[in-house]
């Protein structure tokens, strides 16, 4: 079998990973390593994963920085997807520390077992983030933009991209760099905009965004960057090692328009919706031009906007107890960016 080791495969993007190779390659076998942290469950992954005996599906409990555990799952794989990281900016202002534990250090170890794999390894494919960018300097923010991380979770991740791609450029490693602009869908974390608006609509609380809601973000649906990541995955190696590609839609929209679309759509007032402060080291704008993957791999976005949001607020409103697990996960205490002490 054709084996596919996906870390942070419990995670939103991991999972919805998980069940798109489960789903287009039957013929794979599947290794997930997750630490499960609150961000991960066993909950996202079939239940293939949890049968001992299933020979298309193990589940490995630990922390990518295990470089023991690591090296012996990669010796076992013939392509590894890396998506295990911390993920949300806001925490990253509350809990620094751990991002660049688990997004720097977790990489190298993943890098390194790799490159010890001795060839093994057909395709790594490192999960990026347009985060990397910071706030857009033109337009479209193509792959050659400046990399201004403006968070200790965007910095976190600008150091794993560029560490990841040094060991192309050191060791000729067949590694690929994706970086998504913001994903949507189901299985997405309620510290997340679009599931956390979503759910205050069900719970009939406000919908607080931050500052004026300006803040402008290219939203993909997450099947959209499954299909991207396959793709990359078997493409020819000429094509795609060492390189670099957005996957967006070349559309951007403001918070506050998100959340007027959601209450629309779900039959809320607008009077629902509230400001509070803004975020310290928030990007104003990330605006993906995806047109190099197009080009390479023949990729482009597939889920309109409103069909994405439409099959989000359905996963959300028939997987409540999913969800309400996590309620007390939304808010994080932190300081605005005007100095005061609030829970986003």
């Amino acid at each position: 079998m054709t084996t596919v080791l996906i870390t942070g495969g419990a995670g939103f993007i991991g999972s919805n990973f998980v069940d798109y190779i489960d789903r287009h390659h039957p013929e794979y076998q599947i290794m997930v390593l997750d630490a499960l942290t609150y961000a991960g469950s066993m909950d996202n992954l079939p239940y293939g994963m949890r049968e001992l005996d299933n020979p298309r599906m193990r589940f490995w409990y630990g922390d990518v920085v295990n470089a023991e555990l690591v090296d012996t799952l990669v010796n076992e794989a013939d392509y590894v997807v890396h998506f295990a990281a911390e993920t949300h900016v806001t925490r990253s202002i509350f809990d620094n520390r751990l991002f660049f534990q688990t997004d720097v250090l977790g990489t190298h170890t993943v890098a390194n077992a790799v490159l010890k794999a001795g060839g093994r390894v057909k395709r790594f494919i490192h999960i990026s983030t347009s985060e990397v960018y910071g706030t857009a300097e033109a337009p479209l923010i193509d792959e050659e933009h400046a990399l201004k991380p403006m968070s200790p979770y965007a910095s976190a991740k600008c150091g794993a991209d560029r560490l990841v791609y040094s060991y192309w450029a050191t060791y000729k490693l067949p590694a690929t760099i994706i970086r998504p602009f913001n994903n949507f869908g189901p299985r997405q974390h309620l510290e997340k905009v679009i599931p956390r608006f979503i759910t205050s609509v069900f719970l009939d609380e406000p919908l607080t965004v931050h500052g004026s809601g300006g803040a402008a973000r290219d939203f993909v649906y997450v099947e959209d960057v499954c299909r991207a990541i396959d793709m990359t995955l078997h493409a020819d190696g000429a094509l795609v090692d060492g390189e670099v590609f957005n996957v967006g839609t070349g559309e951007d929209r403001t918070i506050a328009s998100i959340a007027n679309d959601l209450t629309a759509l779900i039959g809320t007032p607008t009077t629902r919706i509230e400001n509070t402060g803004d975020r310290p080291g928030q990007v104003i704008r990330h605006t993906a031009d995806y047109d190099k993957i197009r080009r390479t791999l023949g990729w482009e976005p597939k889920v309109s906007w409103q069909e994405g949001l439409r099959r989000t607020i359905d996963w959300y409103r028939t997987n409540e107890d999913w969800w309400r697990r996590q309620l007390w996960m939304r808010h994080i205490p932190i300081v605005t960016a005007a100095g005061r002490r609030e829970y986003h």
